[in-house]
């Protein structure tokens, strides 16, 4: 289950709403060109996460507006502002995480009221299940990589219906940025034949996808993880059962959220610290001066080169 601020907080919306859009109500998407001002495709992302990867295939073709696109915000929480409802009111492409991640983008995109932009829903995109039975639908897909690339087919196909002219240039460089998720995907089954089924501990599921395909097994109670997320006090009990996870040599590494924290996470840092665990920080958003596929990469050289110590 999602915290119960991740849908942001919205106050005073529709006057940021009238002021943003009341400039631009004669500009509609395709009115001029392909977007209406400059030629380009516009598109909307809610993270920089999907904005690099439009960027990526788009290129020069396509503008790419992304709504949290600093590393120090919270993407949790987010208040409108009037760019940002100028630049949903023109978008032709909007991209959105779903699961429940960033629901503030369909609040936005309808006071924007702009019903012509094709959404790209990232959780319906992946095929999973996202109301299963034994558990939470972890919603954090961009540490998907098989959903990564459903996704980049999706925008070469919306793209391409958008901007015609440009199809063929939207093909190829979808081609070098999936040749490169590949090279991904390999190192994650390189990871898995030498670390199947070692135990690791989360603060968050945040990287859980990618745990998973590296062949790691997350051994956090799942009242923690889920308590954490929700922003919610741990139980004593759950507390102590995660702390002796490291004390018990039961996880060989710790992976944890850096954008989000707490006492009680800072409890569990100490605890994998004493018992000389290694711990791997990771982030929601990009970190600076890294594109998505250098991003993921360094992922992966943090967690083997720390499982290797």
């Amino acid at each position: 289950m999602n915290r119960t601020h991740r849908t942001a907080t919205i106050t005073g919306l529709l006057a940021i709403v009238t002021l943003a859009v009341s400039g631009c109500a004669a500009s509609t998407p395709g009115a001029n060109g392909a977007d209406g001002t400059d030629g380009t495709v516009q598109l909307v992302a809610s993270t920089d996460v999907y904005g690099d990867i439009a960027k990526q295939i788009g290129g020069s073709h396509v503008s790419v507006t992304s709504v949290i696109d600093d590393p120090s915000k919270d993407p949790h929480e987010y208040e409108a502002d009037a760019r940002t409802q100028l630049k949903l009111s023109r978008a032709q492409i909007v991209i959105e995480n779903g699961g429940g991640y960033d629901d503030f983008m369909g609040t936005l995109l309808k006071a924007a009221h702009n019903t012509d932009a094709r959404v790209l829903n990232v959780a319906d995109i992946s095929g999973y299940d996202q109301t299963p039975a034994d558990g939470e639908f972890n919603e954090h897909l961009w540490y998907d990589f098989p959903t990564i690339e459903k996704l980049s087919s999706s925008l070469v196909s919306t793209l391409s219906k958008a901007d015609p002219a440009h199809a063929e240039a939207f093909e190829a460089a979808a081609k070098t940025f999936t040749d490169k998720l590949g090279d991904l995907e390999q190192r994650e089954a390189d990871l898995a034949t030498r670390l199947q089924g070692t135990g690791v501990a989360i603060t968050e599921p945040v990287p859980l996808y990618l745990l998973e395909a590296a062949g790691l097994v997350n051994k956090t109670p799942e009242a923690f993880s889920e308590a954490i997320e929700e922003d919610n006090d741990v139980a004593p009990g759950v507390l102590k059962e995660t702390t002796d996870l490291f004390a018990q040599h039961k996880v060989a590494l710790l992976v944890y959220n850096e954008q989000t924290g707490g006492p009680q996470t800072e409890l569990v840092l100490k605890a994998a610290k004493a018992a000389g665990v290694p711990r791997v920080g990771v982030t929601e958003t990009l970190p600076a001066d890294h594109d998505y596929l250098g991003w993921m990469s360094d992922n992966l050289n943090a967690i083997g080169t720390a499982l290797d110590q």
